[in-house]
């Protein structure tokens, strides 16, 4: 989604340079255009490309104007196509007020009538950002700070603004409500991002702007303001990443480096979670037998991704704990009316934990009175500081747009989680617990074997990359894997994927299936195995080229598929996390022959905060 950066430091010059460099840190989120706007001499100098950073640089090189403050912006589009009008910063009519962007301001349309009609406002864009621009300059009497404020109360949406006064080059205000901010201490300068990764190479103090807060920045201090303009005292969050962990490391893109980050990532959540003994502590989370007896029903809600990993977890939970789950995604649930109590535990799931429709059914589910529990990668997110319990995943920061490793230590946690209500509700039995417990454990080892396999799934997108249709099918858990690989596929190699479960075949999906259609076939589950082979067969009468996917010893297999791919053996129960990899592997390989911009696929955003 779109993202922030603003600086303001000593001297006359640097601005340029840090801000373009934190633009660059947040290319992972998606975006279109980008742009720039320095306070020179008394007025704001404004560039925008659209494209990539590359682009803006480019411009910018051929000017020699600098500045000790400025603002940049990379916008994902939303309203209007991508274009230079419509690229960020934003002016009002003379020039004079600069702003960028995030989110959404939803009564932009009568906001705009009004300026027109009433102030002769004439609009040089296509979005609703512009707005922000022409109210703060209509309200603006001196004194940028008062001027922000008065111009957000005629707002209704989700956003973060940050602004700039040609008259006021020493100062930058931003003003967040539902979209995420930040304010990054340095050495005799200061900064605002919308992430952390914008930061990293700067300031590792920052402070986390909370709902429907202004921030005053300077040169030589960041003061927070609350909706009644009050100043409020802030504990600064120490930043404690590595930021090597925000570059390639030596590989050719960020997506596969992070899938062969997913052993670690997933003993590190492991080592968080479980004791000297090896028995699962929640720290932080309290959940004792009497509030899961009072527990009736769970919501898993999530998006793309996230919700998958629900899926999962609902498996897990109803299978473990024994408590009627079920899982919804995010951008629905609160539209239907869903039955929500005191009684209810609601579990949000989320990479960035900046999912606007996240959110949103998180404040629906506290409104009517549940408990929100949620597993988020990101530290210091929304979605953390407003939920009762966090899970964090510790996947370390994920920069690539295609979820990889948030995705499998997500699973780890959910099955944790299970593990941990089913045996603290007395449900589960010890032995049964212990069981799953060292399935879990040998995951990282079972997983860098697995990773050891690539050349094979290399060998086998040589072969499929250039078909337009792939199906997925899978049984029981297999189901949940086989949408998350479909979605891989689609969203970094644009290939049109398909994914069900097997049993639905014969439910109208079988009449696409023709001569050389491409069908994966997860066939991870021991039981479920007899009744898949004859969806296997059905696919194959009709002239399929099937990949199988099945554990290590399952030499069955090999005679109904054209390729085979293995996975560790393991329990059922647990497959999930070793079975996704070699689809995330496929999709990888599949998009990189077809020459697809991995890393930043199209249309795409890591952090979706619009609805």
């Amino acid at each position: 989604m779109c993202g922030i950066v603003g600086y303001i430091g000593g001297g006359s010059a640097g601005a340029k340079r840090i801000v373009t460099d934190g633009l660059k840190r947040l290319e992972y989120r998606g975006y279109d255009s980008a742009g720039i706007a320095l306070a020179v001499n008394g007025r704001l100098v404004v560039e925008k490309a659209v494209g990539r950073i590359a682009n803006l640089e480019e411009i910018l090189k051929a000017s020699p104007v600098d500045s000790h403050a400025g603002i940049g912006h990379t916008r994902w589009a939303t309203h209007g196509a991508p274009s230079q009008a419509n690229a960020h910063p934003h002016t009002n009519a003379d020039g004079s007020i600069a702003i960028v962007h995030n989110g959404i301001i939803e009564n932009y349309a009568e906001l705009k009538e009004r300026l027109i009609a009433e102030h002769g406002v004439s609009f040089r864009s296509e979005t609703d950002s512009e707005i922000a621009a022409h109210l703060i300059g209509l309200f603006y009497k001196g004194d940028l700070l008062a001027a922000v404020r008065e111009a957000v109360r005629e707002m209704r949406g989700a956003y973060s603004i940050c602004a700039m006064a040609a008259a006021e080059p020493d100062r930058i205000v931003a003003v967040r409500k539902d979209a995420p901010l930040i304010a990054g201490i340095g050495e005799n300068c200061n900064f605002l991002a919308s992430d952390i990764p914008a930061l990293l190479k700067h300031a590792r103090m920052i402070y986390l702007i909370e709902n429907n807060e202004t921030v005053l920045v300077t040169r030589n201090d960041i003061t927070i303001f609350n909706e009644r303009m009050e100043a409020v005292k802030r504990d600064v969050f120490h930043v404690t990443w590595d930021a090597d962990a925000a570059e390639k490391g030596g590989y050719d893109h960020f997506m596969r480096k992070e899938i062969f980050e997913q052993p670690a990532g997933i003993a590190e959540t492991l080592n968080r979670r479980l004791d000297e003994k090896g028995e699962i502590k929640l720290d932080g989370i309290s959940l004792t037998k009497e509030d899961l007896d009072r527990i009736d029903r769970i919501y898993i809600v999530a998006c793309g991704t996230a919700s998958h990993a629900g899926l999962v977890g609902k498996f897990a939970i109803e299978r473990f704990a024994r408590i009627p789950t079920e899982t919804d995604i995010a951008s629905e649930f609160r539209y239907r009316e869903p039955y929500i109590d005191d009684r209810t535990l609601f579990v949000c799931i989320s990479q960035s934990g900046e999912t606007l429709d996240t959110l949103a059914a998180l404040r629906e589910a506290k409104s009517r009175g549940a408990r929100v529990l949620s597993v988020v990668n990101v530290v210091g997110s929304s979605v953390a500081r407003e939920s009762d319990d966090v899970f964090y995943t510790w996947a370390g920061p994920e920069i690539a747009v295609a979820s990889t490793k948030a995705f499998t230590t997500q699973l780890v946690c959910m099955y944790l989680l299970a593990l941990y209500m089913g045996r603290t509700r007395g449900v589960l039995s010890d032995a049964e617990y212990a069981r799953v417990l060292s399935e879990l454990s040998q995951m990282p080892d079972k997983l860098t074997a697995l990773l050891e396999d690539e050349p094979k799934i290399r060998d086998i997108a040589k072969k499929v990359y250039k078909n337009e249709n792939i199906f997925f099918i899978g049984r029981g858990s297999d189901v949940s894997v086989a949408l998350e690989g479909s979605l891989k596929l689609k969203e970094i190699s644009y290939i049109h994927s398909f994914a069900i479960a097997a049993g639905e075949l014969k439910h109208g999906t079988i009449a696409l299936i023709e001569q050389g259609s491409l069908v994966i076939v997860l066939a991870s589950q021991d039981r479920l195995f007899e009744k898949l082979l004859s969806n296997i067969e059905e696919v194959k009468a009709r002239g399929a080229y099937v990949i199988g996917l099945a554990k290590a010893g399952n030499r069955e297999i090999e005679k109904r598929s054209d390729e085979v791919i293995y996975i560790p053996a393991c329990a059922d129960e647990v497959t999930p996390i070793l079975a996704v990899v070699p689809l995330q592997l496929l999709a990888y390989h599949v998009a990189k022959l077809r020459g697809c911009d991995i890393d930043k696929p199209k249309n795409l955003a890591k952090a979706v905060t619009v609805e």
